[in-house]
């Protein structure tokens, strides 16, 4: 029913709706996650303890010696580095810990229910109401909700305890954490409501003209009666215009849920993509006898997408390379518990490299992540799974030493993989963001664990994977696994593909796994591309995971049928480490700290749309210029006539070098094998320049660096000088800097942080991937004369004051408002 006053916002709502929507407002996160109810955010005062006492879900036991805390709480990140440990999951500890929290329900009306919704807890979780089990759950990725309403006291204080057990410290081949990392909410409603992730919504028609948006509502009645109920939809762009309307009736039987279709018709929709993400918001309603029931809020975005086996990939039947990046989901020296704040830095940074994607490797993100890639305008591959029915081999304690060893998740993947997975997809399918749901990573990769005859065939099949083992889990059983967990995605959700990264393709394409697929992913097996192609010429392929060679982006960019690439990784994570000191994979375009490093700039050159130059030096010998890409600092500090490597990142056709308004050998045309222009320069001190220049010889861009004098002061650059006064948080950039203000990359001073008024140092990172000390201390090393401070705001209207010190350094000093 299409309303006449369009323009008169909400004047027209039942009685006891501005209530509800003005919570909406207030509180917009968890209404978008859970779909129905008020929410309430319950992180602060936590007690903690890193042990495993007997009884410990009593209410009456004695906890005064736990520690209090405020969530989201990572206790691994906590724990101190040591070689004893897995270099799997970075050296760091696990453990089982258990939180307490108390709730006063007293202002629950009698016929309220209340939830708990866990955003994440890492892992094999229990919870308890008031000394009673609510529920299990040991997938340490997914979001869950318990209905604790027969376990509550309305008239008392309810005490809930959550059990954690990672005592299987290396369940994976990365760093998870450990504890409530994520978000915890209190969810009140009524009896009749919106079901969990209950409201959701496809753009089934995309055109110019008009849109076309389908909204499915679940709604669940818990009274003992059928209950007839209106259902009313008000689609609003971003100034709180409405542009559609729908409403209708429902009869849902006594404690069921009952499931209705709307659709509204967008004029001129405003669509989203990577540079205008818009965004609508949908407000969705259950009404009875004029009174409002329940309410959500939904985020909307109006887009197509398609994938073809020859054309690759189209975002509003606009054809568009897929630039990604994957990423896990810790941020160094703050582990797996993140602020929203800091993944918005990197993501911008990552976009500002020319990055259009990411993929979340390899396990449902929290919520924050989507939402943000909403904002920003990032395309999301949205994974579930690293293993399956068996666990891949992990180096236990230390690396590359004794028999690697099995733990992992495989033993509750029979009984929860179906719903695991259901419910990534059902939290996360009203994202615009997301255009693919991946069931899998590398769950084929030969002989870890599944083997097959074809591997005894052919040289280099024998000498890569060691050749069939037939004792080891035959490959046939992927079929069905496959088929079992893309039936599932497609239960919910048929507007996005089933994909799943493939490790090992030669063995999967023996097996009905890659014909289980709507695309099929292939990880750092560009070779295969052709020969797939023309072997399965309805076969959507695209690189889900590819390493950072230019031979590797040729093989997407020369390919109209590749529409995708991956790299492997976005951002330096914990884990998966090599030999110590390391603390773990340290391929990332960002480094830990979310700085850009020299291979970052060099995939800038290659994916960037407007002009750009870059130049880093390297006095190594070698000529390889894949291994000087990652040296590639920009410093220009040697010894007076040495020989140094100028490295040149550029996407301009010429370069040309200029040292102290002197060129420097030739003008090198674009290195189309290499990405990579070299030049041999006698080191003297001063200003190194690159000029990027067009075929008549015009400057296109220009880049320099200049010789630093020592380390002589802090300087300290805040984000932004005014935070919330609750849990704000200011991402404070440290640089050493000559007395002339000129960058000293080669720093590595010890800085120390100290806090005044109403902040809280959350932690110091430089992204030093070998340094092995204390995190949790208020002093660290700076990384090539950098380092990021992260500082939080603890409640109070008081402003905050931060000096950093280093000694024989100027201190800096930086204020912080709280509003």
């Amino acid at each position: 029913m299409q309303m006449n006053n369009r323009h008169s916002k909400y004047r027209w709502m039942p009685t006891g709706l501005i209530a509800l929507v003005l919570f909406a407002i207030l509180n917009p996160a968890a209404m978008a996650q859970v779909s129905f109810g008020e929410s309430q955010e319950i992180n602060d005062g936590w007690l903690f303890t890193l042990t495993n006492p007997t009884h410990a879900q009593d209410p009456n036991l004695d906890v005064k010696a736990w520690r209090t805390l405020d969530l989201p709480h990572d206790w691994s990140i906590e724990g101190i580095l040591s070689p004893t440990l897995s270099s799997c999951t970075g050296y760091l500890p696990g453990g089982v810990g258990w939180y307490r929290k108390s709730l006063d329900l007293s202002n629950l009306q009698p016929k309220e229910k209340a939830y708990l919704y866990f955003e994440g807890v890492y892992n094999r979780s229990e919870v308890y109401v008031n000394g009673q089990l609510v529920g299990k759950r040991p997938n340490g990725y997914v979001s869950f909700m318990y209905d604790i309403t027969p376990l509550i006291y309305r008239s008392a204080n309810n005490v809930v305890a959550v059990k954690v057990d990672h005592s299987r410290t290396a369940d994976s081949r990365w760093y998870t954490g450990s504890g409530i990392y994520r978000d915890v909410w209190l969810i009140r409603s009524g009896e009749i409501h919106f079901d969990q992730w209950g409201v959701s919504y496809t753009t089934p028609k995309v055109e110019a003209h008009e849109a076309l948006i389908v909204v499915k509502m679940e709604v669940k009645n818990e009274t003992s009666q059928d209950q007839v109920v209106q259902l009313l939809n008000v689609l609003t762009d971003s100034a709180g215009v409405e542009k559609a309307v729908s409403r209708q009736s429902i009869r849902v039987k006594s404690n069921s849920v009952g499931i209705e279709s709307a659709e509204l018709k967008v004029d001129k929709p405003g669509l989203w993509d990577l540079n205008a993400p818009t965004l609508y918001r949908l407000h969705t309603r259950i009404i009875k006898d004029g009174q409002t029931l329940d309410q959500t809020e939904t985020n909307v975005g109006i887009r197509s997408i398609k994938f073809d086996p020859n054309a690759g990939f189209s975002l509003n039947d606009k054809a568009l390379m897929i630039k990604g990046v994957c990423i896990h989901h810790d941020a160094g020296c703050l582990g797996s518990a993140v602020p929203k704040a800091v993944w918005k830095r990197r993501f911008v940074t990552l976009k500002q490299l020319g990055c259009n994607a990411l993929r979340m490797s390899h396990n449902p993100q929290a919520p924050d992540v989507y939402d943000l890639c909403d904002e920003l305008g990032l395309l999301v591959m949205d994974e579930a799974f690293d293993e399956w029915e068996f666990p891949k081999r992990k180096w236990l304690t230390g690396w590359n030493k004794g028999t690697p060893g099995f733990e992992g998740s495989y033993d509750f993947f029979e009984q929860w993989s179906s719903r695991d997975l259901a419910d990534m997809v059902k939290r996360d399918r009203n994202h615009p963001s997301v255009i693919m749901w991946s069931i899998g990573n590398e769950v084929d990769y030969p002989n870890d664990p599944y083997s097959y005859p074809v591997l005894d065939h052919g040289r280099i099949n024998q000498k890569v994977y060691g050749g069939h083992l037939p004792d080891s889990p035959q490959a046939q059983r992927l079929g069905a696994i496959a088929q079992r967990l893309s039936a599932e995605v497609r239960k919910w959700d048929t507007s996005r593909p089933v994909t799943a990264a493939l490790a090992g393709i030669i063995m999967s394409n023996e097996t009905e796994y890659p014909s289980c697929l709507d695309i099929v992913g292939y990880n750092y097996t560009e070779n295969r591309y052709d020969q797939d192609h023309k072997t399965y010429p309805e076969r959507i392929i695209y690189g889900s995971e590819n390493g950072h060679s230019m031979s590797g982006w040729n093989a997407m960019k020369n390919r109209d049928f590749i529409g995708a690439q991956f790299l492997w990784t976005g951002i330096d994570y914990l884990g998966e480490s090599g030999r110590w000191p390391a603390r773990g994979g340290n391929g990332g375009l960002l480094n830990y700290a979310g700085f850009i490093k020299p291979r970052g700039e060099f995939r800038r050159a290659l994916w960037s749309e407007t002009p750009v130059s870059y130049l880093g030096t390297s006095s190594a010998r070698s000529r390889n210029s894949r291994s000087l890409i990652r040296q590639a600092w920009p410093m220009w500090n040697y010894q007076e006539g040495q020989r140094v490597k100028v490295l040149v990142f550029t996407n301009s056709p010429k370069a040309k070098l200029i040292l102290n308004e002197k060129q420097v050998g030739e003008t090198k045309d674009y290195n189309t094998e290499t990405g990579v222009l070299m030049w041999d320069v006698s080191f003297a001190p001063g200003t190194l320049e690159v000029f990027g220049v067009d075929h008549q010889g015009h400057t296109e861009s220009r880049y320099a660096i200049q010789t630093s004098k020592r380390p002589h002061t802090i300087m300290a650059l805040p984000d932004q000088k005014v935070i919330d006064h609750n849990t704000g948080l200011a991402q404070v950039e440290i640089r050493i800097v000559d007395e002339d203000g000129i960058p000293v990359v080669l720093s590595d001073n010890e800085v120390t942080c100290s806090i005044r008024g109403s902040g809280k140092l959350l932690g110091l990172e430089a992204g030093n991937d070998t340094d092995m000390g204390n995190y949790n201390d208020n002093a660290q090393r700076v990384f090539k004369g950098k380092m990021i401070a992260y500082v939080q705001a603890t409640g109070e209207l008081k402003d905050i004051e931060i000096t950093f010190s280093s000694p024989w350094l100027t201190s800096a000093k930086c204020a912080i408002k709280t509003k």
